[in-house]
């Protein structure tokens, strides 16, 4: 990546980092202060975190998503032996994502997730979803996100990253509502 002094940075500049694989159910534990160090000796600067299951803001003077998330992943799983999946969204793809939530409005917003892919997963793999998998719960696939409404929670839920992942040939992560706000809110100030 480039030295953070040869780059002027602006707004495009700003990335919030998605981890999926670490600090779930005991596993793969990394401590955000120790996160946050490997974030800054990569280059990167205005590191900020967010609770502990891997949610990173951050500017980096590389414009490049998909390799500043591979030099994560890969700096990652040499400094602490986890093999990550890091996903990276812009602030204005976040503030997108939050204003074209379909279930926003209608219901209670602590059943709300988002599903965060890797790419836009190709029609033919979409229309492989099956929308009656897990009822009462509903999703709506929008370019790389799933929006989630999961009346009886998550842990009830069929729908799941690896069956997304399986279906749709992606990588993933989720974030429940309330997180994806707090993430824009961190990412616009």
């Amino acid at each position: 990546m480039a030295d953070c002094k040869s780059v002027e940075m602006d707004a495009t500049n700003t990335f919030v980092a998605l981890l999926r694989g670490i600090n779930v159910g005991g596993k793969n534990k990394i401590a955000m202060t120790e996160l946050a160090s490997l974030f800054s000796s990569l280059g990167l600067d205005d590191i900020r975190t967010y609770i502990q299951s891997g949610n990173v803001v951050f500017r980096s003077p590389e414009r490049d998503a998909g390799e500043i998330s591979a030099t994560i992943e890969e700096a990652i799983t040499a400094a602490f032996g986890v093999d990550p999946v890091v996903l990276l969204r812009r602030p204005m793809e976040l503030e997108e994502i939050v204003d074209r939530n379909p279930y926003r409005t209608r219901t209670d917003l602590s059943k709300l997730h988002v599903v965060f892919l890797d790419h836009t997963p190709a029609a033919s793999a979409a229309a492989v979803l099956d929308p009656g998998r897990s009822p009462p719960d509903e999703f709506t696939l929008h370019g790389r996100e799933i929006y989630l409404h999961l009346p009886h929670g998550a842990g009830r839920s069929k729908l799941t990253i690896d069956y997304f992942e399986r279906r749709l040939g992606v990588r993933a992560t989720a974030r429940n509502w309330n997180t994806v706000r707090k993430l824009l809110e961190l990412a616009q100030s």
